[in-house]
């Protein structure tokens, strides 16, 4: 949503209608802010998991017998070869091969990003949620202004 700087008095300048809209606007404009806030917390928990999953690797001796998913139901048998050496999914099909502590430190860099990213969404999500209810109480004024004027008139 685009702001010109300029500072609109909800109750005066807005009619009923106008009102409505924009209430209704920054409902959605929350919910999506929302929704893109979890898909970054689910996003944090698969990068803290993976980093996890690296360290507790250390522990385990070469030439290990370990399942292998092919699918989320279907595995194989495999065998670990090197346990200081994994290949990355770094998005669109391409994989980096890094030792343990590099990798390590990949997805704490990942993971670190994304905090920032829902902190920032976070704080857009909250202003939002501030104008909403300011537009709420200016709706909620302008409503009740309605109904005691056409109480007044039909008196």
């Amino acid at each position: 949503m685009a702001t010109s700087g300029k500072i609109v008095d909800l109750s005066s300048e807005l009619s009923i209608p106008q009102l409505s809209g924009l209430k209704q606007q920054l409902d959605q404009e929350v919910e999506l802010l929302a929704t893109s806030i979890q898909q970054l917390q689910n996003a944090r928990i698969k990068y803290q998991e993976s980093g996890e999953c690296v360290s507790s690797q250390a522990k385990v001796p070469k030439n290990s017998e370990i399942l292998v998913p092919l699918t989320a139901s279907m595995y194989v048998n495999g065998t670990i070869v090197d346990n200081d050496r994994f290949l990355i999914d770094i998005g669109t099909g391409y994989y980096i091969e890094r030792n343990r502590e590099a990798t390590i430190d990949y997805f704490k860099r990942k993971v670190e990003f994304l905090n920032k990213e829902i902190e920032k969404f976070a704080k857009i999500a909250q202003e939002k949620i501030n104008i909403r209810e300011s537009v709420i109480e200016a709706l909620v004024y302008k409503q009740q202004a309605a109904l005691l004027a056409s109480k007044a008139q039909a008196q």
